[in-house]
């Protein structure tokens, strides 16, 4: 990049560029590579982190997608080999990404594509003020020409334990550690307490139980039941992933109400409740195995008392009472919240860019996307109406919106032939059908989509409104 000094010995250094992209985590790593290949801007990308994929660089060791890696990352570069599991017990699913792994993906993608390319530079350690100003390690500061557009990539960042502190007082010396130090304990206390409704919970108390750790063991503090999707049914095969959403407008189309709808959704195996005496009132919906469930479902000692307030030694004080834990338990801290939610906002607004999903989920397809449309078009009216935002969820109402709005997107970038083309050529978006690609099954997938997509979305639609 360009840099111009603003005066003598420490004045600022201004920075020529087009774009300030704000996060160098999935999502403004997605958007820069989209960017770059379809036109010749120039980049600057920034993050508070020393190297590039955001929150993947603090999250607890054991950690993997929760989705296949085929959906995630940028557009240009396959995260993983795109194959199937032959062993274990998801054989026949496709791979899921560690930790390291992801980490080490994304420093390649920026040492091996955009570095080489000329059109980026990275800061690293650096710190952006929203003020077009730019603190970089070791002390340098930036600032931002007005010709620069911003684009705010943490925008949908995800809290993690590792960086959030606990929603709750600590008192008397209870013990509490962030979910990351798990791997860590080396004096293994009389019981574990997790805390939190969950991906992040879900994943702790797996691990345990893989660790060895009984399951009465396990005290689970649940506020929440959550709703999560079959992994089996988000797969990157059009014929899965194609055949849910077929499934799911059709199952719209009879649902007397959103829970019916849900309870619909189960029978067809496409929703996992941990406990099917409870509805869940918690929909974020991230994928779960049925391997996993069943051990989720061994855990008996569930406390759902509302929100933990105060941990003391021996107790647990809560919105609606206590609860008594060992005087020795090590509480561990899973409450965070996984994307950033409520209602979604325009894409491109007057003082960013502000990357989000444009599908219901995949926030990676979303970024990539963003960076095509703003590399093919002009005009951020012409930009949000091609391509409209989809919020994230957290209730099921949240669930409905995150549909409708988008499917509505979906069907508006859709209905653009170049972007449709590009759209049916990366493998992060989850309903892609790779050209040449036919078989019995989709086609029959797609005539049922061809039927009730108008039909189903506007069930949803008279859902989402009853439910508000």
């Amino acid at each position: 990049m360009q840099r111009t000094r603003d005066g003598q010995g420490g004045s600022p250094v201004g920075i020529d560029a087009d774009y300030l992209v704000v996060g160098a985590g999935a999502t403004g790593m997605a958007f820069t590579d989209s960017l770059i290949d379809h036109c010749d801007a120039r980049v600057v990308l920034t993050d508070r982190r020393p190297a590039p994929g955001g929150h993947w660089l603090d999250a607890y060791p054991f950690v993997r997608l929760h989705q296949a890696s085929a959906f995630y990352g940028v557009a240009s570069t396959l995260l993983g080999e795109g194959r199937r599991q032959v062993d274990g017990p998801e054989a026949g699913l496709h791979e899921r990404a560690n930790r390291e792994q992801i980490c080490a993906y994304y420093e390649t993608v920026l040492n091996d594509r955009f570095l080489p390319s000329g059109q980026v530079e990275f800061l690293a350690s650096s710190d952006y003020d929203w003020d077009r100003r730019v603190l970089a390690s070791g002390g340098t500061e930036f600032v931002v020409g007005e010709q620069c557009r911003i684009v705010d990539a943490r925008f949908i960042a995800p809290e993690i334990p590792a960086t959030t502190p606990p929603p709750f007082e600590a008192t008397g010396g209870a013990r509490v550690v962030p979910v990351n130090d798990l791997p860590r304990v080396e004096d293994a206390p009389s019981q574990y307490v997790i805390v939190g409704s969950g991906k992040t919970a879900t994943d702790a108390v797996v691990w345990l139980l893989g660790e060895g750790v009984a399951p009465d063991a396990i005290c689970w503090v649940r506020p929440r039941e959550p709703w999560m999707l079959n992994r089996a049914k988000v797969q990157p095969s059009p014929e899965v992933f194609l055949g849910m959403a077929a499934d799911t407008l059709q199952a719209a189309e009879v649902a007397r109400s959103v829970d019916d709808l849900f309870a619909r959704l189960e029978e067809l195996g496409i929703m996992l409740r941990i406990d099917r005496t409870r509805t869940p009132t918690m929909a974020r919906t991230p994928t779960l195995a049925t391997w996993e469930l069943e051990l989720l479902r061994s855990i008996e000692n569930v406390v759902r008392l509302g929100r933990l307030r105060r941990a003391e030694p021996g107790r647990l004080i809560f919105d609606d009472g206590s609860a008594e834990v060992s005087h020795d338990a090590l509480i561990v801290h899973c409450a965070v919240h996984a994307f950033r939610e409520g209602s979604a906002m325009p894409i491109w607004g007057n003082d960013a860019i502000r990357t989000q999903s444009t599908r219901a989920g995949f926030p990676c397809f979303g970024a990539a996307l963003i960076g095509y449309v703003e590399a093919t078009r002009e005009g951020d009216a012409v930009k949000n109406t091609v391509c409209p935002s989809s919020p994230s969820a957290n209730t099921l109402t949240d669930w409905l919106a995150m549909n409708v709005l988008g499917t509505r997107s979906a069907m508006a970038f859709g209905a653009e032939s170049d972007i449709d083309a590009w759209a049916h050529g990366v493998a992060l978006n989850p309903a892609r059908i790779p050209a040449g690609y036919s078989s019995p099954e989709l086609e029959h997938v797609r005539t049922r989509l061809a039927s009730h997509t108008a039909s189903g979305l506007a069930a949803m639609t008279r859902l989402w409104a009853a439910s508000r």
